[in-house]
């Protein structure tokens, strides 16, 4: 999709994106491709998702005629003092419907997602849909591997009862990644803390104390806030 660039902030590297569908789009630097900046009125492809702009690129020599003037809201900076963000339509995320849309969409669209940000709702509803998932499926393999005759003892190895849970956990691991890092970027930290998790016993405190930090109100260099974050 094409659009035009109606405020880029530099020192945050962030900003909003005017499509031609007529949609505010939120850009993260992370995201811009071929450049570090974006100037307002440059002319720009980009790959919509959820409110969010992907793989942006300036169109050589293109600028609008007119830039759209964004409206400007208070908000805060990293280092505490008031800065000016651009207000826009919260991005769409899978909290219409309910908590297995939350999981759901993390194991699909968002499957290696590690840009924007992630409310307590989802990362939530991606730890707990995931433990009952992975229970749903030890009970499977069980039954499976019984109907099959291998629980016996002597009988073949349960290929299933392994194998089901094991496999899940595997195709898990990014999107539980991925999540983690949003969960970071949401409250202000950089995705890099998620590595904490390898620290024995204390990373795993320490990032459940994270994951019951409330959203940041306002927008961040992550991104704007999620929908619904006042709720969450």
């Amino acid at each position: 999709m094409r659009g035009n660039v109606i405020h880029f902030d530099t020192a945050q590297g962030f900003g909003f994106i005017a499509g031609e569908d007529g949609g505010n789009y939120a850009v993260a630097s992370e995201n811009l491709r071929g450049c570090d900046t974006l100037s307002p009125g440059d002319s720009v492809e980009f790959q919509p998702s959820g409110g969010r702009a992907y793989d942006v690129f300036v169109l050589d020599g293109q600028k609008a005629a007119e830039p759209a003037v964004p409206r400007a809201v208070p908000a805060r900076s990293h280092f505490g003092r008031t800065a000016q963000a651009v207000s826009a339509p919260p991005p769409e995320s899978g909290s219409r419907a309910g908590l297995w849309g939350e999981f759901r969409a993390a194991m699909t669209t968002r499957y290696a997602d590690f840009s924007g940000r992630a409310r307590r709702r989802e990362y939530w509803a991606f730890t707990v849909f995931f433990f009952v998932v992975l229970i749903a499926l030890s009970f499977a393999g069980v039954a499976l591997d019984f109907g099959l005759g291998n629980m016996a003892p002597g009988d073949e190895f349960p290929v299933a009862t392994a194998a089901l849970p094991t496999l899940f956990t595997l195709a898990s691991v990014i999107p539980a990644i991925a999540v983690g890092v949003r969960r970071q970027h949401d409250i202000g930290l950089s995705g890099w803390f998620y590595l904490v998790i390898l620290v024995p016993t204390v990373g795993i405190l320490v990032l459940l104390v994270f994951s019951l930090i409330p959203s940041q109100m306002q927008d961040n260099r992550w991104g704007p806030a999620p929908a619904g974050v006042r709720a969450s």
